[in-house]
């Protein structure tokens, strides 16, 4: 069983930092960068690009609606058309980094409102979709499995990567449950542990109402500012290969089919 371990990265602004990133490059092995609309700027994007060449950890895109004050948690209605220019303007700037850096950019993901969105929404997702493919088609797409990013991605012929949140709580129809709402985030360390084990061996998720659903993953998102964030992908990464799982990026996974 090859899986992939990512987490959102270079989530702050100017001097302020959400989380330890150097520690947590160290455990995963797809990186997922705030490209300065949720998040991040121009040093912090040069600096995470960095790091995730230096450490060997495959680079992402982490779009979001241009939302720095919302942490890219708003909805907004933009028209399609100025959308997919927002998602091609951030992955410019991220590849132009990734360039100096001698990295590439693997695979993108959607952040926050505009992940949901596009998850649930097809219009939404096919600008998503359209932009990152216009700019360059070999990258992949990380999406919820049997979403409308990952329908309009193959759609476009491009090739998803089937993503579970590890501390989130799902929706029966795959869709993650509102943040707020009873069950919605996972807080208890060894229950995100046994949730991602139980995931990754049986293939399906009990939702929040109960509800068993298929879950069929190739990628398991820590988020980086969750509290113990770097101990959590420590601990996953141990018992994923201690259960016989091998720790494999995004693109050696997509290299290997």
């Amino acid at each position: 069983m090859k899986i992939d371990i990512n987490s959102d990265m270079g989530e702050g602004y100017g001097p302020y930092t959400l989380a330890d990133d150097e520690a947590l490059m160290a455990q995963i092995s797809s990186a997922n960068v705030a490209c300065g609309y949720h998040a991040g700027d121009p040093l912090i994007m040069d600096r995470t690009v960095g790091l995730a060449k230096d450490h060997g950890v495959d680079l992402g895109a982490h779009v979001s609606f241009p939302d720095r004050m919302g942490f890219g948690r708003r909805k907004m209605d933009i028209p399609l058309p100025e959308l997919e220019a927002h998602v091609l303007y951030q992955i410019g700037a991220l590849a132009a980094f990734a360039r100096r850096a001698g990295h590439r950019i693997t695979h993108m993901n959607p952040h926050g409102a505009l992940g949901n969105l596009a998850s649930a929404d097809p219009a939404i997702a096919e600008a998503v979709a359209k932009a990152t493919m216009d700019f360059d088609p070999e990258i992949a797409f990380l999406v919820l499995p049997g979403s409308a990013l990952e329908t309009a991605a193959l759609d476009c012929g491009g090739s998803v990567v089937r993503l579970f949140l590890a501390d989130r709580g799902y929706l029966p129809n795959g869709q993650l449950a509102p943040r707020g709402e009873f069950g919605a985030v996972i807080k208890d360390e060894a229950e995100v542990v046994k949730r991602v084990l139980g995931v990754l061996r049986d293939q399906t998720l009990t939702c929040v109402t109960g509800e068993q659903i298929a879950m069929p993953v190739q990628s398991v998102l820590v988020h980086s500012d969750t509290p113990g964030a770097v101990t959590l992908a420590k601990r996953l990464r141990h018992d994923i290969t201690a259960n016989g799982g091998d720790i494999t990026s995004l693109s050696a996974q997509h290299n290997a089919q």
